[in-house]
């Protein structure tokens, strides 16, 4: 193993900008200087750096500061960051990482080997990514340069190289979370990392301004000399913002879609849907199954009959959507399977479902009432929020809707498991396990971290499949049993995942080097330059 990994291509959304223009390809030199002001299509994180991830917001800005051992390229393939290179030992239980070697924190101290074993033995096992190490038995710094993760299974390749490049499987300074409480560190605020771009302040309700790391591992980067990431809630005002060139990057659906044809229509924007392959967002609903008549299977069954699908994607999100079909993302090539049981848009079969079950219409036409909470990080899930509970009640089940802002939301849903029936978001990247698996698995209900298993949902017989697909090493083998997966919680009605859309970028054509990463939402920014 020479520290890059290959996974299948996923192929990449072209076909809703229509005449848009994606990101030049030409080759060109870059120019140094100038301010980049970015936003994306969510809302202002609780903090810069959240050690449990905290959702889409923390990594937007932690990742222009913080550095992983690895990285996720266009084509699927795995290479080294902050690591040279990593090999499996023989039975696949244990991998030697070669660190980088001239790699500095921010503050001018050396990244260490203690760094690394620190991270993945503190941050990782505890907080980032707990799920993934569940076979962890132990790190240890070999020499100065040389780093051995034992696991007590073996663990395949393309997972060893998913983890230690995850989204939020960060390397971070010892020397400033050690004997501290991570997720209480002042650090997190104002974090100190090894990334092209140093923290330099926070304006509350505003902007996070980041300045150059003059002492970057990667020679000459960062090319401009200032990052603002903006923060603005309307979808419209960040529309505004762009056309009047007082932002010139949005990513993540930074305006509504059917904005982006106007926007793009004179030039002074382009368009993009390339960036996101490892970040494909996914619209579910899930049932807490901690309430009696949600652990029942064909209660769960008649909900996901009762709604439209295919409405939702082209009313909703306007048609930059398609309904989804199972847990894994019908882009990722290396595992979905087209033939998993589907509940297709059926209010009769919902309602006889219900009569068979014993919940009838009462005097009052309600079968029983539900709590119906909306996620409140996206402009579209409370008006799909809004949409079931209407095909709810059609179909003789009362319904209490809330919706509400990102913390509160995201505190219900994920912290108080206060809801019925939820309306949320997931991420989709190639590897399933435990990024798409958490959201199903025992060890995936942790109570207090957003986008983890909020359902309760709990079955020994999925806990072993997950924990088969963990350790299998043999790639077809692994394949199958990926596609058993899909097909068990299809058939379970454990989440129904509603539409898969598309998450565009708008930039000023002086943008260059964006979208050009799997998952550009998350990774550094050093490259970006602005031409003219």
């Amino acid at each position: 193993m020479t520290g890059i990994h290959r996974l299948s291509r996923r192929a990449f959304s072209a076909g809703i900008l229509g005449s848009s223009i994606a990101p030049s390809l030409a080759q060109e030199t870059p120019r140094r200087g100038g301010t980049l002001v970015a936003t994306w299509g969510g809302f202002e994180p609780p903090a810069c750096y959240v050690p449990t991830g905290g959702g889409y917001g923390p990594t937007f800005t932690s990742s222009k500061v913080f550095e992983r051992l690895a990285r996720c390229r266009m084509d699927g393939s795995y290479t080294g960051m902050l690591a040279e290179r990593w090999t499996p030992s023989a039975d696949f239980k244990s991998y030697t990482i070669v660190m980088r070697q001239g790699v500095l924190w921010h503050d001018g101290k050396a990244m260490t080997a203690d760094d690394i074993v620190f991270s993945i033995d503190e941050l990782w096992r505890k907080y980032a990514i707990a799920p993934a190490m569940r076979d962890f038995t132990g790190v240890e710094a070999t020499d100065a340069t040389t780093v051995v993760v034992r696991f007590s299974k073996p663990v395949p390749e393309p997972y060893f190289a998913a983890v230690i490049g995850g989204v939020i499987s960060y390397i971070v300074p010892k020397h400033v979370y050690g004997d501290t409480d991570m997720m209480t560190n002042p650090a997190n605020n104002a974090p100190i990392g090894t990334g092209p771009w140093k923290f330099k302040q926070w304006v509350r309700g505003s902007h996070m301004e980041f300045a150059p790391n003059e002492a970057y591992w990667q020679k000459g980067l960062p090319y401009l000399d200032r990052l603002i990431l903006r923060f603005q809630r309307d979808p419209a005002s960040r529309a505004a913002a762009l056309e009047a060139g007082e932002i010139q990057l949005g990513i993540a659906n930074p305006t509504s879609h059917p904005e982006v044809k106007r926007l793009t229509a004179g030039g002074k924007l382009v368009a993009t849907t390339q960036g996101y392959a490892e970040s494909s967002w996914v619209a579910t609903l899930e049932c807490n199954m901690r309430n009696p008549i949600f652990a029942r299977r064909e209660v769960r069954q008649a909900i996901f009959h009762a709604l439209d699908r295919a409405w939702i994607a082209r009313t909703v999100y306007y048609g930059y959507a398609r309904p989804a079909t199972g847990p894994i993302h019908s882009n990722n090539k290396a595992f979905y399977v087209a033939d998993a049981p589907r509940l297709d848009f059926d209010p009769k079969k919902a309602a006889a479902l219900l009569d068979a079950a014993g919940l009838p219409k009462k005097a009052d036409g309600k079968r029983f009432t539900v709590n119906l909470v909306s996620g409140g990080w996206s402009a579209e899930l409370p008006k799909v929020g809004a949409y079931a509970k209407q095909a709810l009640e059609d179909i003789g089940i009362g319904v209490t809707f809330w919706t509400g802002d990102f913390p509160t939301s995201i505190k219900r849903i994920y912290t108080d498991y206060d809801f019925d029936i939820a309306v949320s978001s997931q991420v989709n990247p190639t590897e399933p396990v435990p990024w798409t698996t958490r959201f199903f698995t025992t060890d995936g209900i942790r109570k207090g971290l957003p986008f983890y298993n909020a359902s309760g949902y709990s079955n020994p017989e999925l806990d072993g499949l997950v924990e088969r697909m963990r350790i299998e090493i043999d790639p077809a083998a692994r394949k199958a049993l990926v596609g058993d997966f899909q097909r068990f919680i299809a058939r379970e009605a454990v989440m129904l995942p509603l539409v898969e859309f598309d998450s565009v970028t708008l930039a000023s054509p002086a943008v260059r080097n964006h979208s050009n990463e799997p998952n550009f939402l998350a990774s550094g920014w050093g490259d970006l330059w602005l031409a003219g």
